[in-house]
């Protein structure tokens, strides 16, 4: 059964969700004008998410489980205000942090060291904080030798460190992380995953997305299993996991 809170002391409030795409599919002119003459839809719609409630609380981690088409990428940019459900309430109190797509909010012809204040200011650090840690974010980021070189000749390793490094060391509350771990050499996997386990001994919410099973059991308390837009599981990640494998 779903875990229900404290609505008023949860991080995260997910109320009976509903996302929905229309999928548009390319046509010749002809077919186009058959179809308008017959009154046939060129489109179809894609249902992401179906109704999908649950509750975070502060300082839980929780995975977010299912196969492709789940929808827990849709979830989780819910959850981050980059998408907006189409029925439904997404709340959400504190800081949030996304590393939901490698890269993004960079602007390719600034520098590394001009995407540190841009990604910075955000996720709503003051120009003071960002210079205050801004030698402990190049630091971390391992890229100390390009930081002055124009973000659109990194490659996606590099994008992870600094994108990563921005995030962590920003006042968050929430940290939102989609298959954000997969990309980068194991070294600097590792040193990620060390980082996100001190964040969460230090009372931050966690809520990751990812396929390394493995991982998820290990660092997240909580699963919740989506499949075809629906919840299906929400309880121990062990147990999450075990159903995922099944």
């Amino acid at each position: 059964m779903p875990r229900t809170s404290d609505r008023a002391a949860a991080r995260i409030v997910v109320d009976d969700v509903h996302k929905h795409f229309k999928l548009r599919h390319t046509h010749s002119i002809k077919e186009t004008f058959v179809a308008a003459v017959r009154g046939r839809k060129l489109s179809s719609e894609f249902q992401a998410l179906d109704g999908v409630s649950f509750e975070v609380g502060e300082g839980e981690s929780i995975a977010l489980l299912g196969f492709n088409g789940s929808g827990k990428s849709t979830m989780l940019k819910l959850i981050s205000g980059v998408l907006r459900p189409d029925e439904g309430k997404v709340l959400t109190r504190g800081r949030v942090a996304g590393l939901i797509e490698v890269g993004a909010g960079f602007h390719p012809d600034l520098s590394g060291r001009e995407n540190i204040y841009l990604n910075a200011a955000i996720l709503g650090m003051s120009k003071k904080e960002t210079e205050e840690r801004f030698d402990s974010i190049v630091e971390f980021s391992e890229i100390e030798k390009f930081i002055d070189t124009e973000v659109k000749h990194y490659s996606s390793g590099m994008f992870l460190r600094l994108a990563f490094s921005v995030a962590i060391h920003t006042e968050v509350d929430v940290l939102l992380i989609d298959e954000i771990l997969s990309v980068g050499d194991e070294p600097f996997q590792r040193k990620c995953l060390a980082r996100i386990r001190e964040l969460h001994q230090q009372g931050k919410t966690l809520v990751i997305v990812s396929h390394d099973l493995n991982m998820v059991s290990d660092l997240c308390e909580r699963g919740i299993l989506l499949s075809q837009g629906k919840l299906q599981f929400d309880g121990p990640s062990k147990h999450a996991v075990e159903l995922m494998r099944a």
